[in-house]
Protein backbone atom coordinates (compact mmCIF):
# COMPACT_ATOMS: atom_id res chain seq x y z
CA UNK A 1 0.00 0.00 0.00
CA UNK A 2 1.30 3.45 -0.96
CA UNK A 3 0.10 6.87 0.16
CA UNK A 4 0.64 9.86 -2.10
CA UNK A 5 -0.47 13.35 -1.18
CA UNK A 6 -1.15 16.61 -2.91
CA UNK A 7 -2.75 19.84 -1.68
CA UNK A 8 -6.29 18.78 -2.61
CA UNK A 9 -6.31 15.03 -2.00
CA UNK A 10 -4.35 12.02 -0.84
CA UNK A 11 -4.25 8.81 -2.87
CA UNK A 12 -3.85 5.45 -1.16
CA UNK A 13 -3.21 2.47 -3.39
CA UNK A 14 -4.62 -0.76 -1.96
CA UNK A 15 -2.93 -4.04 -2.86
CA UNK A 16 -4.46 -7.25 -4.21
CA UNK A 17 -6.16 -8.33 -0.98
CA UNK A 18 -8.23 -6.56 1.65
CA UNK A 19 -9.19 -9.30 4.06
CA UNK A 20 -8.77 -10.48 7.64
CA UNK A 21 -5.03 -10.94 7.10
CA UNK A 22 -4.36 -7.45 5.77
CA UNK A 23 -7.11 -5.35 7.32
CA UNK A 24 -5.28 -4.29 10.50
CA UNK A 25 -2.40 -2.71 8.60
CA UNK A 26 -4.66 -1.10 6.02
CA UNK A 27 -6.98 0.28 8.72
CA UNK A 28 -4.05 1.83 10.58
CA UNK A 29 -2.66 3.41 7.40
CA UNK A 30 -6.04 4.82 6.39
CA UNK A 31 -6.60 6.33 9.84
CA UNK A 32 -3.16 7.94 9.77
CA UNK A 33 -3.82 9.34 6.30
CA UNK A 34 -7.23 10.68 7.32
CA UNK A 35 -5.88 12.30 10.48
CA UNK A 36 -2.85 13.89 8.82
CA UNK A 37 -4.17 15.24 5.52
CA UNK A 38 -6.75 17.50 3.96
CA UNK A 39 -9.22 17.14 1.12
CA UNK A 40 -10.43 13.88 -0.34
CA UNK A 41 -8.85 10.56 0.57
CA UNK A 42 -8.87 8.55 -2.64
CA UNK A 43 -8.54 4.78 -2.37
CA UNK A 44 -7.17 3.33 -5.60
CA UNK A 45 -8.66 -0.17 -5.76
CA UNK A 46 -7.51 -0.96 -9.30
CA UNK A 47 -5.24 -3.80 -8.08
CA UNK A 48 -7.76 -5.23 -5.60
CA UNK A 49 -8.64 -8.82 -6.43
CA UNK A 50 -10.21 -10.07 -3.18
CA UNK A 51 -12.18 -8.47 -0.37
CA UNK A 52 -14.01 -10.13 2.51
CA UNK A 53 -16.37 -8.89 5.23
CA UNK A 54 -13.45 -7.62 7.29
CA UNK A 55 -12.20 -5.60 4.31
CA UNK A 56 -15.66 -4.16 3.74
CA UNK A 57 -15.67 -3.18 7.40
CA UNK A 58 -12.38 -1.35 6.90
CA UNK A 59 -13.94 0.66 4.05
CA UNK A 60 -17.03 1.53 6.10
CA UNK A 61 -14.90 2.46 9.11
CA UNK A 62 -12.66 4.68 7.00
CA UNK A 63 -15.76 6.32 5.49
CA UNK A 64 -17.11 7.10 8.97
CA UNK A 65 -13.76 8.42 10.16
CA UNK A 66 -13.49 10.61 7.05
CA UNK A 67 -16.89 12.12 7.81
CA UNK A 68 -15.85 12.81 11.40
CA UNK A 69 -12.85 14.86 10.23
CA UNK A 70 -14.83 16.64 7.46
CA UNK A 71 -13.20 14.72 4.63
CA UNK A 72 -14.52 12.49 1.90
CA UNK A 73 -13.49 8.91 1.12
CA UNK A 74 -13.52 8.18 -2.62
CA UNK A 75 -13.12 4.73 -4.19
CA UNK A 76 -11.31 4.90 -7.53
CA UNK A 77 -10.64 2.18 -10.11
CA UNK A 78 -13.04 -0.34 -8.58
CA UNK A 79 -12.79 -3.63 -10.52
CA UNK A 80 -16.13 -5.08 -11.76
CA UNK A 81 -15.95 -8.04 -9.39
CA UNK A 82 -15.47 -5.76 -6.37
CA UNK A 83 -18.20 -3.42 -7.65
CA UNK A 84 -20.62 -6.37 -7.69
CA UNK A 85 -19.80 -7.06 -4.04
CA UNK A 86 -20.41 -3.42 -3.18
CA UNK A 87 -23.73 -3.53 -5.04
CA UNK A 88 -24.90 -6.77 -3.39
CA UNK A 89 -24.08 -5.36 0.05
CA UNK A 90 -25.55 -1.98 -0.99
CA UNK A 91 -22.36 -0.27 0.10
CA UNK A 92 -22.27 1.40 -3.31
CA UNK A 93 -25.09 3.58 -1.92
CA UNK A 94 -23.06 4.56 1.15
CA UNK A 95 -19.51 4.84 -0.17
CA UNK A 96 -18.57 7.34 -2.87
CA UNK A 97 -17.44 5.35 -5.93
CA UNK A 98 -15.76 7.39 -8.65
CA UNK A 99 -17.24 6.68 -12.07
CA UNK A 100 -14.72 6.68 -14.95
CA UNK A 101 -15.30 9.37 -17.58
CA UNK A 102 -15.77 6.72 -20.30
CA UNK A 103 -18.68 5.18 -18.37
CA UNK A 104 -20.47 8.51 -18.23
CA UNK A 105 -20.28 9.18 -21.98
Amino acid sequence: MRVRGNPRAQVVRIGARLDAGTSAGVRESLHEALDSGDGDLILDLSELEMIDATGLGVLVGAHRRALSVQRRLVLRGVPPRIMRILAVTRLNRVLHVEVPAAAVA
